[in-house]
């Protein structure tokens, strides 16, 4: 890549993050969900820009630089303690601040930290993979962290958290080979991504049906709701879950159980993951969520590409959420 073509890309990634959180505070404005935070708009903004910043600009080589220049164990530990702040800024002036809170997240990146630097290994899945991933998904999927941003218009926050930590954690910490965290745009990535997503078209409406999950429902989305709904479920949705699912976790499990078990053993993770949807325990979306994982996997294997994986992703969320919900 050339100094031109590195500078213009960096250009665009700034311009397409302002415009995105504009296009964020109009439709919470739209959406009735300022109403709801009591007048704390502002601050909840700010927050969900800073978690959102990590996710993006990672995807535009940020990652990689820090990786590079923070060649000290400790400082990586020390600089991941930053990821609190965007608890801090929201809570400090709604008034909601909670010292319990604040002293883990901002912990808990540094004690990850640590634990990642303690492994030997820069491939293989190994003991400490298995501590820091089973945190981070036990604090995403029993909720812990919602406290910290106690309104349902922001239930994405504490997700962003999460992504933005295992990002880190394997990207400037672990430096894990073959991520494939990029959103740079890539024709063979849309390409294989609606590839997978048509494989999967028929035997998910079909399997879908026969279980009584899914129920057709014959409309014309408006082009703005399509476009708002693809634009919220890319970001917030498929490629939060693709990095971790496939692009960090199938990543590892193949270095131990090779492609097929990787492929087959992340699926029913990701299932799995689904289970509190609804139900006590929805087994019907645990099943089509593990079948959906597989071309998922399937597509960010192809080159290894989280980009692509998130394409299938998106696609088959937002044909469900807008057709078949």
């Amino acid at each position: 890549m050339t100094p031109t073509t590195a500078h213009s890309r960096k250009t665009w990634a700034i311009a397409l993050f302002a415009g995105i959180l504009l296009a964020m505070r109009i439709g919470i404005a739209r959406s009735g969900i300022a109403a709801s935070l009591d007048g704390q708009l502002r601050p909840a903004l700010l927050s969900f820009a800073l978690l959102l910043a990590p996710l993006w600009f990672f995807g535009f080589g940020l990652g990689e630089w820090l990786a590079q220049r923070l060649r000290s164990p400790w400082s990586r530990v020390a600089l991941s303690a930053l990821l609190g702040v965007p608890y801090l800024v929201f809570a400090f002036p709604a008034g909601s601040l909670r010292w319990s809170i604040t002293v883990v997240v901002v912990l808990l990146p540094v004690v990850l930290s640590a634990t990642l630097e303690s492994s030997a290994s820069t491939r293989n899945l190994v003991w400490q993979d298995g501590l820091v991933l089973g945190t981070l998904a036990a604090v995403y999927l029993f909720r812990l962290f919602t406290p910290a941003w106690p309104y349902a218009g922001l239930a994405v926050l504490p997700k962003l958290y999460v992504a933005d930590l295992a990002l880190y954690l394997y990207i400037v910490v672990r430096k894990l080979d073959g991520v494939g965290y990029s959103l740079v745009p890539s024709r063979h990535a849309f390409l294989v991504g609606l590839r997978e997503w048509v494989y999967f078209l028929p035997l998910g409406i079909g399997l879908g049906t026969v279980l009584r999950f899914i129920h057709f429902h014959a409309r014309v989305p408006p082009a703005m709701s399509l476009l708002i709904s693809v634009l919220i479920t890319f970001l917030l949705v498929a490629v939060p879950e693709e990095m971790f699912f496939r692009g960090i976790l199938q990543n590892l499990l193949e270095t131990r159980l090779g492609p097929q078990g990787a492929l087959v053993l992340a699926a029913v993770l990701f299932g799995l993951a689904h289970f509190n949807k609804g139900a006590s325990f929805n087994w019907r979306y645990v099943v089509l969520a593990t079948i959906a994982g597989i071309f998922y996997g399937r597509a960010w294997r192809v080159r290894r590409q989280v980009l692509a994986s998130s394409i299938t992703h998106t696609a088959v969320d937002v044909v469900w959420s807008l057709w078949f919900k």
